[in-house]
């Protein structure tokens, strides 16, 4: 990886791309950290130094905010709009017709789906942005905090439209940042900011863990940290890159005195088809609950039950839910983003077959088998490392959005795997213009 960095800074259109892309990171980590109006900033601060490190149901949009939620920041919803609005438009892609063949367009109607997933953004900006300031309003935002009520000093409605409209701008800025970097930058921009705003808690995460550890000042804790870090970090490229490829033979056609075909290739299904999205299904359904309890007064027994049960990351009940539903989610989102009918439709469209397996249903039959057969361990794999927060928060007192397990850490390893493939990609391209001329 290394290797690749440094070869492509030799290269002077590289080197330009990649310093853009870094200046394009500098920008965004800057509005991280710039306060929206009609909040105090000092009281924001104070209630975050008395934080604990369980930062509740809202941990998760605050880690692919880089931290900036809770500041409530312009950049305080981040990158979170557009994985929700893509996520929803490629569910909707199976069910509307419309979309499907838009799909199936090629650039065009890639172009088109991705500005309805732009206005979708704004959209849901707009509501998140709305939710933020009325829990910031009320003081549920830091429930254990003292001066949590005076986050927000001034309640009109004037004040309150200028701090939606201020954040529904900020995620519109970060999505056109995001787009910068893959027309003029290294590529895959969403993934590289989605990237830099978990990396960026990544520092305060290791360190909580050093100063409340016991052993030799922390240190012993930290390195037993670091240690189980490396082994994840392994395991996950393993994971990701493993794959089965299943042979797919081509055979031969004439056309007047040419023949055509007659080529070997595979179709790579991986173990991990679904990706980083089961976890943020499974985390985003069991937040539900506790956001409609922490919004409801009294204390109800029904509200009692949540909180102790679903609003804990260590609860049994919640560990338990919190694996199944990984597991459902894995099995659910590889039936609608994999069809193996039509791959079979497809394969035997352009003459290509399995060998051994017939064209046609026997082999959508035989596809839909294998990706079964393949996606238990792989659901399995997604289900335990979603649970390494918990054990952290159990064993070493760690935040449960920790950096080496969970969403965190598939979305470090997925993205900085890709990257560096489109950076070697670029490289080789240029290898082979220059052996041209």
């Amino acid at each position: 990886m290394l290797t690749a960095f440094a070869r492509a800074f030799k290269t002077p259109d590289l080197r330009k791309k990649l310093l853009f892309t870094l200046g394009i990171i500098v920008i965004y980590r800057i509005g991280t950290h710039i306060p929206i109006p009609g909040v105090d900033y000092r009281a924001v601060q104070v209630c975050i130094d008395q934080a604990s490190t369980n930062q509740g149901i809202f941990g998760l949009v605050n880690m692919f905010s880089g931290g900036a939620l809770l500041q409530i920041t312009i950049f305080a919803l981040g990158i979170m709009p557009y994985i929700t609005a893509s996520i929803i438009l490629q569910l909707l892609t199976v069910v509307i017709p419309r979309l499907e063949a838009l799909k199936k367009e090629g650039q065009a109607g890639t172009a088109k789906i991705t500005q309805y997933t732009r206005y979708l953004t704004v959209a849901l900006a707009i509501l998140q942005g709305t939710g933020l300031v009325a829990t910031a309003r009320s003081g549920s935002l830091f429930p254990q905090c003292a001066v949590a009520g005076q986050i927000v000093p001034d309640r009109s409605i004037f004040t309150t439209i200028t701090m939606v409209i201020t954040m529904t701008a900020g995620t519109a800025v970060v999505m056109w940042l995001g787009e910068l970097i893959t027309d003029r930058g290294i590529g895959n921009g969403m993934s590289i900011l989605m990237f830099i705003s978990i990396a960026a808690t990544f520092p305060a995460s290791l360190w909580a863990i050093k100063e409340q550890g016991d052993l030799a000042d922390g240190w012993i804790e930290f390195g037993t940290v670091m240690l189980v870090g490396f082994v994840m970090v392994g395991l996950v490229v393993f994971v990701e890159q493993a794959q089965r490829r299943i042979p797919v033979q081509y055979a031969k056609r004439m056309i007047g005195r040419r023949s055509y075909g007659g080529t070997s290739t595979y179709i790579p299904l991986k173990v991990n088809q679904a990706g980083v999205i089961p976890v943020i299904f499974a985390s985003s359904l069991l937040y539900i609950p506790a956001l409609i309890a922490q919004f409801s007064s009294g204390t109800a027994d029904w509200k009692v039950w949540v909180e102790k049960n679903l609003a804990e990351p260590n609860a049994p009940i919640h560990v338990t839910l919190y694996f199944l539903l990984i597991v459902f989610f894995a099995f659910f989102y590889v039936a609608i983003s994999f069809n193996p009918e039509e791959v079979a439709d497809n394969m035997k469209k352009y003459g290509g077959f399995i060998p051994g397996i017939r064209a046609g249903r026997p082999t959508a039959e035989y596809l839909s088998y294998v990706l079964n057969r393949i996606t238990w361990p792989g659901s399995l794999y997604l289900g335990l490392i979603a649970l390494v927060p918990t054990m952290a928060l159990a064993g070493f007192g760690a935040n449960q959005n920790f950096v080496f397990g969970g969403t965190s850490i598939l979305i470090i390893v997925g993205v900085g795997l890709e990257t560096v493939k489109q950076i070697e990609s670029q490289l080789q391209q240029r290898n082979y213009e220059g052996f041209l001329r």
